[in-house]
């Protein structure tokens, strides 16, 4: 007898993808706008773009993924956060340039589809919606029998947001005497795993439940704290104040970051010790010894954004951030270049 094959034989199974799309759909639902126009499950996701709200509208749009970080998940078997991660690193993207990011779309791959771990992948994904006031509305699932294993996932997420012309931050303003003002981060966040993961949980190191003194959790409990999201307060901020550039310390940290805002003929100076750098990278580097310059360029330190503003306002803008539940602090400050250089420069004090 000559045996019948299917989809579901081959590894993918359609049955399971929808019983997936109908348990998302009311996590989905607590993340809409009014703008939205479409439902999911649509071949494509409807918004409305208020022509009332703007007059010369920019859109911006970001994508990214979360990186080695999935691994730390599937390790600790936990993957209601990493969704938060998704979102955060591309409304964090948005927002810098002073746009409002809109809506959110999701790509999710697996080897073999747990309807139960994607639903909690979502929950994550639709509370980073949330925080960040964005709709999520629309994504996709793949099943990929042979390109991944099965219990291997990976995400990708795609963000996009508007800002008034005239609004637009990107840092031409920027000049000498301006002050970055570092708003702390709440963790690694989703940058440097790779290294993170080598140093920490490396053969012959330690165990992914392993306690550290100064640390308040274990190892995979620090390491899978999620990004966090700075969208509201800094939408918030940029109305009451000349904010003229804004920093997302992700991959690259400090010095490969901070330079593409800073105008060619300025420096920017980082002063050390202006912020408390939480103890988990002190750990990294002690363990790893991994050279300063080198931590700076790989993590955020402890920085997840920076926000470049007039001297004179730093005192109020540090003081509304902290009604608004931001720990911030003046981690710098921007001056004359004083060679000519074909580069934005950075400096450490």
């Amino acid at each position: 007898m000559i045996k019948k094959e299917s989809y579901k034989s081959a590894g993918v199974d359609i049955d399971k993808a929808n019983e997936f799309v109908e348990r998302i759909k009311p996590i989905i639902k607590t993340t809409s706008r009014k703008e939205v126009k479409s439902n999911i499950g649509g071949f494509g996701a409807l918004f409305h773009l208020g022509t009332e709200k703007y007059k010369k509208p920019l859109l911006v749009s970001s994508t990214d993924g979360v990186g080695t970080k999935l691994l730390v998940a599937r390790m600790m078997n936990k993957h209601d956060t990493v969704g938060i991660d998704l979102v955060a690193m591309s409304v964090n993207d948005v927002v810098v340039q002073g746009a409002e990011p809109l809506f959110f779309l999701d790509y999710i791959a697996t080897g073999k589809l747990d309807v139960d771990t994607s639903v909690d992948i979502v929950k994550g994904i639709a509370e980073g919606c949330r925080q960040a006031g964005c709709a999520l509305i629309g994504g996709e699932t793949a099943e990929m029998p042979g390109l991944y294993g099965i219990n291997e996932y990976d995400l990708a997420g795609f963000c996009v947001g508007a800002v008034e012309e005239e609004n637009l931050i990107d840092g031409s303003t920027i000049r000498t005497g301006d002050v970055m003002i570092g708003l702390a981060s709440s963790g690694v966040h989703s940058n440097g795993f790779s290294l993170a993961r080598k140093v920490l949980l490396g053969p012959g190191k330690l165990k992914i439940q392993s306690r550290v003194d100064d640390l308040e959790g274990t190892i995979g409990e620090e390491l899978l704290r999620p990004t966090r999201i700075y969208v509201k307060p800094v939408l918030n901020i940029i109305k009451n104040f000349e904010i003229k550039g804004i920093v997302h310390i992700t991959g690259g940290g400090f010095i490969d970051n901070i330079p593409r805002i800073v105008p060619k003929s300025r420096r920017a100076v980082v002063k050390k010790g202006s912020w408390d750098i939480p103890p988990l990278f002190r750990v990294i580097k002690s363990m790893g010894k991994v050279d300063d310059m080198e931590m700076f360029r790989v993590f955020n330190m402890g920085i997840g954004m920076i926000l470049v503003a007039p001297e004179k306002e730093t005192e109020e803008i540090i003081r509304q951030l902290g009604s608004l539940g931001e720990k911030a602090s003046v981690i710098g400050w921007i001056e004359k270049e004083k060679e000519k250089t074909d580069v934005s420069q950075i400096s450490f004090v």
